[in-house]
């Protein structure tokens, strides 16, 4: 069997529809659309999860969150839970990681585990590769050494920041933002890193290295705070520099790191709505002109029929849609819709569009299933990892009969700092609500989205009709609710029976309520 080479790019906080292959016109995005068109793209991807930390565990795990139970900053991945990159590095691929996101690339969460290489570009101290620095040799040396020498003092001060509630609400003060968020990386050095992972390919491919690669690289460019590059500012709205109330608005938000994730109070005003999306897109268009090196070496590698790209979104973002900013609360098609594009020339040579809703948790079965032999480890299944594929999905065979599903877990440090400025808010905006959304093709072709809050259905959209979400259908659509509402309790019920199994290492016997509830939804006699 010829294995393949697997590039996984993750745009962290990439919305799909300001994607031109997903809508946006005048699109912005030419190297990515691009890619879009020679592959294959799934129309409606669906996110496990809304926020980094559970989003990347269930692209590591292939998990959903209340599965792996990493559903907080202070959460690390079990060692009973096989990690992609250990899998793959133990079936003899070369793992190398790319990261800009200080909660994957910093956080002792175990994110980290199976990669040989992993260069983290956030933080204070960011470890990049030799090659990367502008120094002359000698002194290239001893800054890595020096720079080694204050990581390692670092990484548990960072760790601390990250996972501390008291310590969290003190680097909220907008007088402290700027100076976190610029000089201790807070999104990372996203172009150094795509030109390093160009880099990279290049020199293994000068070198002729035959081991399988794994390679992955976390962007966080369309991330709060925004300082797109200015031409990239002009080209998408080409007034906005010119305006003193626009700048001090840019200026405003990108001090204010509480606002970020906080529910609006008050609507957007006209001009903030303006200025904060123009920006958002100015970071798209940005993040796409960097990413069309690594796609152009990705194109002129002797193993490009062999490789396998996947890239897309851990979540999106919400610009004050719903009433809510950042990406903490809701089930939103702004926050859980992502884009996926996918190629894999040998494998796929029929450019398509996937119109049936996915899970990108399925990304670690499909990554998985194209390495082919596996090693033996205990909470692996080969026949599950087979069944999950996307690959089936593309050749118009779905295993999960066209339905995706999303949980809600408010990051509680974000709850704990509205508590802390705006307590009002919590209720109204039900901040402390666990949130699930199941979204599914229906017999008549149409995609319906079910969103519970705290267990009770709350929510109903057609996406087709009404893809901003703006009229819930839940009254005037019983019959399809409540079959929705089902399938939603049954996987639920099944996440906390795995979660129950992991726990363990072995099948638990069932606590009386799990079991009634399983029993009523026809799993159990």
């Amino acid at each position: 069997m010829n294995r393949p080479d697997i590039i996984l790019v993750v745009l962290d906080t990439q919305r799909a529809d300001r994607l031109g292959c997903y809508g946006r016109q005048p699109a912005i995005t030419p190297n990515l659309d691009q890619f879009a068109r020679r592959g294959v793209l799934f129309e409606q991807a669906v996110s496990p999860a809304q926020w980094t930390i559970p989003s990347h565990a269930s692209l590591f795990t292939g998990l959903y969150p209340t599965a792996h139970q990493v559903t907080q900053s202070a959460h690390s991945i079990s060692p009973e839970l096989p990690h992609l990159a250990e899998l793959l590095r133990d079936s003899d691929y070369q793992t190398a990681g790319f990261c800009n996101n200080p909660l994957v690339g910093i956080l002792n969460n175990g994110f980290k585990r199976g990669f040989q290489t992993f260069y983290n570009y956030g933080g204070a101290f960011p470890s990049t590769p030799h090659h990367s620095s502008s120094l002359p040799w000698p002194l290239n040396r001893a800054t890595a050494a020096y720079t080694q020498f204050l990581r390692r003092i670092s990484y548990p001060i960072q760790n601390f920041f990250g996972q501390s509630d008291l310590a969290f609400r003190v680097s909220l003060n907008a007088w402290l933002t700027p100076l976190w968020s610029r000089f201790a990386n807070f999104k990372g050095q996203n172009a150094r890193s795509a030109r390093d992972a160009a880099h990279f390919l290049r020199r293994r491919e000068n070198e002729g290295d035959e081991r399988p690669l794994f390679l992955f690289l976390n962007l966080m460019e369309t991330h709060l705070p925004f300082w797109p590059p200015d031409e990239f500012i002009d080209r998408v709205s080409p007034n906005l520099r010119q305006n003193k109330e626009a700048t001090a608005v840019m200026r405003r938000w990108n001090r204010e790191a509480y606002r970020w994730a906080a529910p609006l109070a008050e609507p957007l005003s006209e001009l903030e709505d303006q200025v904060l999306n123009d920006l958002y897109d100015a970071e798209v268009a940005y993040q796409d002109d960097y990413l069309g090196e690594l796609l152009d070496v990705l194109d002129g590698r002797t193993r490009q029929a062999d490789t396998l790209t996947v890239i897309l979104s851990d979540h999106g973002d919400g610009l004050g849609d719903h009433g809510y900013m950042g990406h903490a609360f809701v089930a939103y098609e702004e926050l859980v819709h992502v884009p996926l594009l996918m190629q894999w020339p040998r494998r796929f040579a029929r450019p398509q569009r996937v119109k049936i809703p996915v899970s990108t948790r399925r990304v670690y079965h499909t990554l998985l299933d194209a390495a082919g032999a596996l090693p033996q480890r205990a909470n692996l299944s080969p026949t599950e990892i087979h069944r999950l594929t996307l690959a089936h999905t593309v050749h118009g065979r779905d295993p999960e009969q066209g339905m995706a599903y999303s949980e809600i877990y408010p990051p509680l440090n974000f709850v704990r700092a509205i508590e802390n400025h705006q307590p009002d808010l919590l209720a109204p905006f039900r901040c402390r609500s666990l949130r699930r959304a199941i979204v599914k093709t229906q017999p008549d072709a149409t995609t319906l989205k079910l969103i519970q809050v705290d267990d009770q259905p709350d929510e109903l959209f057609d996406l087709q009709n009404d893809p901003w979400e703006q009229t819930n259908v839940l009254a005037a659509r019983p019959s399809p609710a409540q079959q929705l509402n089902q399938q939603l309790n049954q996987m639920a019920a099944n996440g906390r029976l795995k979660q129950q199994t992991i726990k363990t290492g072995e099948q638990v016997e069932l606590d009386d309520a799990l079991a009634r509830q399983l029993r009523g939804l026809g799993y159990l006699d």
